[in-house]
Protein backbone atom coordinates (compact mmCIF):
# COMPACT_ATOMS: atom_id res chain seq x y z
CA UNK A 1 0.00 0.00 0.00
CA UNK A 2 1.80 3.37 -1.04
CA UNK A 3 1.21 5.91 1.40
CA UNK A 4 -0.09 9.26 0.44
CA UNK A 5 0.68 12.62 2.40
CA UNK A 6 -0.07 16.28 1.53
CA UNK A 7 2.12 18.32 2.81
CA UNK A 8 2.31 22.33 3.49
CA UNK A 9 6.15 24.09 2.95
CA UNK A 10 7.20 27.30 4.04
CA UNK A 11 9.23 28.89 1.06
CA UNK A 12 9.28 32.38 2.64
CA UNK A 13 7.90 35.53 4.39
CA UNK A 14 5.96 37.72 1.71
CA UNK A 15 7.07 41.61 2.12
CA UNK A 16 4.20 41.86 5.15
CA UNK A 17 5.71 39.36 6.95
CA UNK A 18 3.57 36.62 6.60
CA UNK A 19 4.25 33.19 5.63
CA UNK A 20 4.30 32.37 2.11
CA UNK A 21 3.17 28.41 1.78
CA UNK A 22 2.85 25.86 -0.64
CA UNK A 23 0.60 22.46 -1.01
CA UNK A 24 2.13 19.33 -2.57
CA UNK A 25 0.89 15.90 -2.20
CA UNK A 26 3.58 13.36 -2.03
CA UNK A 27 4.09 9.77 -1.92
CA UNK A 28 8.29 9.66 -0.88
CA UNK A 29 9.58 12.37 1.87
CA UNK A 30 12.97 11.45 1.14
CA UNK A 31 12.71 12.55 -2.99
CA UNK A 32 10.13 15.41 -1.88
CA UNK A 33 12.99 16.55 0.35
CA UNK A 34 15.11 16.61 -2.71
CA UNK A 35 12.81 18.53 -4.81
CA UNK A 36 12.15 21.28 -2.63
CA UNK A 37 16.19 21.42 -1.98
CA UNK A 38 15.87 22.09 -6.09
CA UNK A 39 12.75 24.25 -6.36
CA UNK A 40 12.72 25.91 -3.15
CA UNK A 41 16.08 26.27 -2.38
CA UNK A 42 14.89 28.97 0.69
CA UNK A 43 12.43 26.72 2.16
CA UNK A 44 12.72 26.90 5.75
CA UNK A 45 9.84 24.08 7.05
CA UNK A 46 7.42 21.42 5.92
CA UNK A 47 4.62 19.94 8.01
CA UNK A 48 3.17 16.51 6.72
CA UNK A 49 -0.67 15.12 6.68
CA UNK A 50 -2.51 11.99 6.29
CA UNK A 51 -4.41 12.60 3.30
CA UNK A 52 -6.23 9.05 3.29
CA UNK A 53 -7.78 6.41 6.01
CA UNK A 54 -9.90 7.71 9.03
CA UNK A 55 -6.92 9.78 10.09
CA UNK A 56 -7.00 11.86 7.12
CA UNK A 57 -6.33 15.63 7.74
CA UNK A 58 -4.23 14.70 10.81
CA UNK A 59 -1.09 15.84 11.21
CA UNK A 60 1.70 13.46 11.32
CA UNK A 61 5.22 15.30 11.77
CA UNK A 62 6.95 18.22 10.94
CA UNK A 63 10.68 18.67 9.17
CA UNK A 64 13.03 21.55 8.94
CA UNK A 65 16.16 22.19 6.46
CA UNK A 66 18.08 21.25 9.29
CA UNK A 67 15.26 17.99 10.90
CA UNK A 68 15.06 16.07 7.48
CA UNK A 69 12.59 12.98 7.13
CA UNK A 70 14.95 9.94 7.45
CA UNK A 71 12.65 7.42 5.90
CA UNK A 72 10.26 7.70 3.08
CA UNK A 73 7.17 6.89 5.33
CA UNK A 74 5.90 8.16 8.65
Amino acid sequence: MVKKYKVIVKIKNNLDGTAHCVKYRVTNLIKFTQFLDKKWSGWKWFNVYSNTGINKGKQLANFTKNIRPESRFI
